[in-house]
């Protein structure tokens, strides 16, 4: 059955104000440009704001500034992309699942089970494992002994959790997501790598969402740690005895090396590489593709990405960086050359009259 909603039941919910007819009623969300009279869109981005000219929605989410930008009914925020999220929200809730075990789980001796939780077929719950009330744990799903699972958390099917991981309430896992794998930790001993225990915790806070394919790995020795709100991509490789800070979000295929601290709040793009045993400040924002190789100890935003060009003008200065060092050296070289040479010449500029 499809849910609809009043806007001024929308806004008696969520909170705003509206403007025009409150009694439009609206059963989906969708952008400007494909929204129809029963959708909702929304304008958080100016360079969109010609579209609210056009679009078919029958009404729309706007900020104080663009109250009066259009005739359409509406609702104002103050945050009109963070209001959109809430109104999908409230238009697609999640399925109502069944409580339970199914038949063809397995559970491990002394596991303990909430009586609203749900477990599906062929999932595994290890000896001595918590799963929360109304916790959701898909088919296929793994969870090792002695783990906890917290409160209405939701575990898409063929989540892995190790054993003795300690997970809060209001975790989203997506499919193929491993918690609690064994850190990349070996030492060199006569020409052959001996494995070191990874003997560590993963320790994952409230309200954590985590991608398909993404790894986190257990500590070394101490607790690989994910804060409270942390929103993790697909495929992100995060590394033992890592520390993400609260509220953090990191975009896919970032990689992250052990025993990094990342603060609270940061932005971390697409693709960035993250080394070890680094230091990053809280409400730090990382390009895409940037590669951090040392601590950052300010909040600010930070990029080091060469520009994509044609493939031969790229050729051509890619010779020319790897001489780069040289280049530098050769023109010190004549700086000091020139100094000597010319009496009005100091600190690498010429001085000028005045200067005397």
């Amino acid at each position: 059955m499809t849910v609809s909603y009043r806007l001024s039941e929308i806004a008696e919910r969520l909170g705003g104000r509206v403007l025009g007819r409150a009694e439009t009623r609206i059963s989906q969300v969708a952008t400007l440009e494909t929204a129809l009279p029963t959708h909702i869109s929304f304008l958080a981005n100016g360079k969109y704001r010609a579209q609210l000219d056009s679009t078919k929605a029958g009404a729309v989410i706007l900020g104080e500034a663009d109250a009066e930008a259009t005739g359409l009914p509406r609702i104002i925020s103050d945050n009109p992309y963070a209001y959109f999220a809430r109104v999908s929200g409230l238009l697609n809730p999640l399925p109502q699942v069944k409580p339970g075990i199914a038949p063809g789980a397995i559970i491990g001796a002394g596991a303990k089970i909430a009586a609203t939780a749900s477990i599906a077929a062929t999932a595994v719950v290890g000896e001595g494992a918590t799963i929360g009330a109304f916790s959701v744990i898909g088919a296929g799903c793994y969870i090792g002994e002695n783990t906890v699972v917290g409160n209405h958390a939701r575990l898409y099917p063929r989540v892995v959790i190790y054993h003795h991981c300690l997970i809060g309430d209001n975790l989203i896992a997506h499919s193929g997501a491993v918690i609690g794998s064994d850190g990349f930790g070996h030492a060199m001993d006569q020409g052959r790598w001996i494995k070191i225990p990874q003997i560590g915790r993963v320790v994952i806070g409230n309200n954590v969402e985590i991608g398909a394919n993404t790894t986190i790995d257990r500590g070394a020795l101490d607790d690989t740690v994910i804060e409270d709100g942390v929103k993790l991509d697909n495929q992100i490789q995060i590394a033992h005895n890592v520390r993400i800070g609260a509220h953090t979000a990191i975009a896919g295929c970032v990689g992250i090396a052990g025993s990094t601290t990342i603060g609270r709040y940061c932005l971390i793009g697409g693709s960035a590489g993250i080394l070890g045993h680094l230091q990053i400040a809280d409400r730090v924002e990382i390009a895409a593709f940037t590669l951090i190789g040392k601590s950052i100890h300010e909040a600010g935003s930070y990029a080091a990405i060469f520009p994509f060009s044609k493939a031969d003008d790229w050729r051509r200065n890619a010779v020319h960086l790897r001489h780069l060092d040289d280049l530098v050296k050769r023109v010190r070289k004549l700086e000091q050359e020139i100094k000597i040479k010319s009496p009005k010449f100091s600190g690498g500029h010429q001085i000028k009259g005045e200067d005397r």
